[in-house]
């Protein structure tokens, strides 16, 4: 199967990554949301961005509060840097868009 997963079995580790944050609070449920968003969305791009917002605000919920923007900027630049060359354009767009649904964590 190329290393692909019947979206039967994505969405049970998704709702299995969500019932684990549900137990936990601060970054580490941030993160196993963030998980369980990057899985249940795979096949829907409109919804991409909330794993990579989740996983913004599980690296600020980490950092010391003097620290948190910068962490912000770090986390974001992070991901923008391994985004592939033929999307990055885009999804830069689709942040800028919809920045403020994601908890206006882009830095747009």
């Amino acid at each position: 199967m190329n290393g692909e997963i019947p979206m039967k079995e994505a969405h049970a580790a998704s709702f299995a990554s969500n019932a684990a944050g549900q137990a936990v609070s601060g970054a580490a449920k941030l993160a196993a949301l963030s998980a369980g968003q990057a899985v249940a969305v795979a096949h829907v791009a409109a919804h991409q961005l909330g794993a990579a917002a989740y996983a913004i605000r599980a690296a600020m919920a980490a950092a010391p509060d003097d620290e948190k923007e910068h962490v912000r900027l770090r986390e974001w630049q992070w991901q923008t840097d391994r985004l592939p060359e033929a999307i990055r354009d885009l999804v830069l767009d689709d942040q800028r868009l919809r920045n403020d649904i994601c908890w206006k964590v882009f830095n747009v």
